[in-house]
């Protein structure tokens, strides 16, 4: 199941403190680390705290001290982080922590949207979408990869239910191969009482700005090192997590933008749409903040239409991801017409007649874009 496969991504990268507190649909992530530190297959400090605050201030403790850390959480509980989500972003800590993408309350839901981890997008966190379990493994070890090289804190993000507590076959990469991607943690900035340092204390007008010139730099930087690592990582094991992934995009006039296990429904109704003997292709979101601009601006000019379906509300805005992506593309010459659309909030069913919805829309009955569009919205 997914929430395993987030598991064995901990055992692999060799993490040395776990800090635990249970919510749904996270809670088997921290069960099957409890299991594997007992039975030593991993070695590593299982910390039981009291609440989920108490979870990310333990594992930036353990990172502040030299160790490789983790955590994990959902929805309320990420929210409950807020505070020190903010302190590892600033505070430029290489951690990695697992959301389970879970609607925010109320009214009280335990099914998936993408609410939860993009309310946290502005606090200096790299978030990894993925789509199915074998990339959920495989972006733990990733994303301490890149966590460790660009000194800022990464969030790993994959749908509750529909990948937390589904199974599929995965491949568990051998533990030599892992160690060959992801050497052992060795911080050059550490608590160390030979050398004795302040780290995130009081910062005057005469610094601060520049910290956070200095992450800025980091983040940009990410995009780099992000496809250095995945460059790596496909030759060692064969697999590729391109930040923006095309899938028959070459000669597309129409994209659906997804990110997230819907793009595996989405590919589906683009299969069907090619078959009809339209030119439609798609482009996963799977990096974001850092997003990869230049790519994204390239893949998307000459288009004619791009339909983006955001599983997300910024209430008074609309879909963050089309926010985002219009934001990029304000300027640009030759630039397709955006259409944003919102889908299965709360754990709404998106199958394949919704996502084909988009295309009838925009397309079939040739009407023009708005603020927001919804699919699937009972009226």
């Amino acid at each position: 199941m997914g929430n395993h496969s987030v598991s064995y991504g901990v055992m692999l990268s060799r993490v040395k403190v776990i800090a635990a507190y249970p919510i749904t649909p996270q809670t088997q992530i921290v069960e099957e680390l409890s299991e594997l530190c007992a039975s030593k297959k991993l070695d590593a400090t299982f910390i039981k705290v009291e609440s989920e605050h108490s979870a990310l201030a333990c594992v930036l403790g353990a990172s502040l001290a030299g160790s490789r850390a983790f955590t994990a959480t959902s929805s309320q509980g990420l929210a409950l982080m807020h505070e020190l989500i903010h302190w590892a972003g600033l505070g430029r800590y290489p951690i990695v922590l697992a959301n389970v993408n879970r609607a925010m309350a109320p009214g009280w839901n335990i099914w998936s949207d993408q609410n939860d981890s993009l309310s946290q997008r502005d606090c200096g966190w790299i978030q990894l979408y993925c789509e199915n379990n074998q990339e959920v493994l495989d972006n733990v070890i990733i994303g301490y990869r890149i966590a460790e090289k660009v000194l800022l804190p990464v969030m790993l993000v994959y749908d509750a239910f529909i990948l937390s507590h589904t199974y599929e076959i995965v491949d568990v990469p051998d533990q030599t191969d892992v160690d060959r991607f992801l050497p052992l943690f060795n911080p050059e900035y550490k608590l160390d009482i030979e050398k004795p340092a302040s780290f995130g204390g009081l910062t005057s007008p005469d610094h601060y700005y520049e910290l956070r010139y200095n992450m800025q730099q980091a983040m940009e930087q990410a995009v780099d090192v992000y496809k250095e690592a995945q460059k790596e990582f496909n030759k060692i094991f064969g697999r590729d997590y391109p930040m923006i992934e095309e899938y028959r995009a070459d000669d597309a006039q129409y994209l659906y933008i997804t990110s997230g296990s819907l793009t595996s429904t989405a590919r589906i109704v683009v299969d069907e749409l090619r078959e009809k003997g339209y030119r439609v292709g798609l482009l996963k979101i799977k990096v974001f903040r850092p997003m990869d601009k230049a790519e994204l601006i390239r893949l998307l000019k000459g288009r004619e239409k791009v339909f983006i379906l955001d599983r997300n509300i910024s209430v008074g805005v609309g879909g963050i991801f089309a926010q985002e992506i219009k934001a990029y593309l304000y300027g640009q010459k030759f630039m397709p017409e955006i259409y944003p659309f919102i889908i299965g909030l709360g754990g709404r069913d998106i199958p394949p007649s919704s996502i084909m919805e988009a295309f009838n829309y925009a397309v079939v009955e040739n009407k023009k874009p708005e603020d927001i569009l919804y699919i699937g919205l009972k009226k």
